[in-house]
């Protein structure tokens, strides 16, 4: 009889550690830091730019936002960034992104914009610092995987969005007898002579914000699509922001090419008609309460850097064989 309940005491004894067992396994499994082998990565991306501003854009008054958008002036970008995963679904970003911005008042049938006839060209170098919320992550193989196991799969597509701070460079230029002319040392809107407008600065601070997707390719190789919407601080970026200025000051002062690259005007529109001229000294040339802005749109391909936690031979082989990522 004894050794009847001292069979029965082990077998319950034995079963409870199982069931003890199994939820600390699982426990293990959703706690796993795994991700921290690959929290810190590299990324390349290649794409096109557009401006949005004063300049260009749909056949109505300028606008800052994208249904400004003019598709004919889309100009190539690319960047380059590091990525570190600060939580499994967090991460900042340090990037350095070169792009081209373009705008020509040509391109639209709003009577002032096309009368206006300005145009501007202008290399962006921006640098960001952002924080990144992966809504989804990519992965590979299946969730809680134990070898020789299959468990519920994992999604290779992830999905992220994020905003930061930057700060660029930009240098406004116009083209004149198939030559390109540097705007800003020519005052076009009088600065640097008597009630003109200030000068600006080519160095600016910016809002980079936007939403991406990604798909892994391999356990440290993933592709993806980026868009970025930039919202900065200046209404120059196009050269064009206040009011025009006396044209024959502007002559005197920095000569005809600049005389002629401040108002370029056509002379036509409906106002001609009733003997006022809306490129006169203080007339509206730009909207100053309408800043700039600009968007990238990149494809792009991030490769993880996996650091391994030891020197040691077979852990090393035990992270590539693993299938999952937690």
């Amino acid at each position: 009889m004894k050794e009847r309940y001292s069979s029965i005491t082990q077998f319950l004894f034995a079963l409870g550690l199982v069931m003890l067992a199994a939820p600390l396994s699982a426990q293990y499994f959703r706690q796993s830091s795994y991700w921290k082998t690959q929290r810190q990565e590299v990324s390349l991306g290649f794409g096109i730019s557009n401006f949005l501003g004063e300049l260009g854009g749909r056949n109505q008054i300028g606008s800052p936002f994208v249904w400004d958008l003019e598709l004919s002036q889309t100009r190539p970008a690319a960047h380059f960034d590091f990525r570190y995963y600060i939580a499994q679904k967090m991460a900042l970003r340090a990037r350095a992104t070169y792009g081209v911005l373009a705008g020509n008042d040509n391109l639209t049938s709003e009577p002032f914009r096309q009368n206006r006839n300005l145009s501007f060209k202008s290399d962006i170098y921006e640098f960001s610092l952002v924080y990144e919320f992966h809504l989804y992550k990519e992965e590979l193989g299946h969730m809680y995987d134990l070898r020789g196991v299959q468990g519920t799969k994992s999604s290779r597509v992830g999905f992220y969005f994020f905003a930061g701070v930057g700060g660029f460079y930009f240098d406004p230029k116009a083209q004149l007898q198939n030559t390109w002319v540097r705007l800003k040392p020519l005052g076009t809107e009088g600065q640097g002579l008597p009630g003109g407008a200030e000068e600006y600065n080519n160095l600016q601070v910016c809002i980079p914000m936007g939403v991406g997707v990604r798909k892994a390719i391999s356990k440290t190789l993933s592709a993806g699509l980026e868009l970025q919407y930039t919202k900065t601080f200046t209404d120059y970026i196009d050269d064009v922001s206040t009011n025009y200025y006396d044209n024959d000051a502007i002559r005197g002062a920095h000569g005809d090419v600049a005389g002629f690259l401040a108002d370029p005007s056509l002379g036509v529109g409906p106002l001609y008609e009733y003997g006022l001229d809306p490129t006169a000294a203080g007339q509206q040339r730009g909207d100053s309460d309408d800043l700039d802005a600009y968007i990238f749109l990149k494809a792009q391909v991030h490769y993880k850097l996996i650091k391994y936690k030891s020197g040691s031979k077979k852990y090393r082989t035990r992270i590539r064989r693993q299938k999952i990522v937690f």
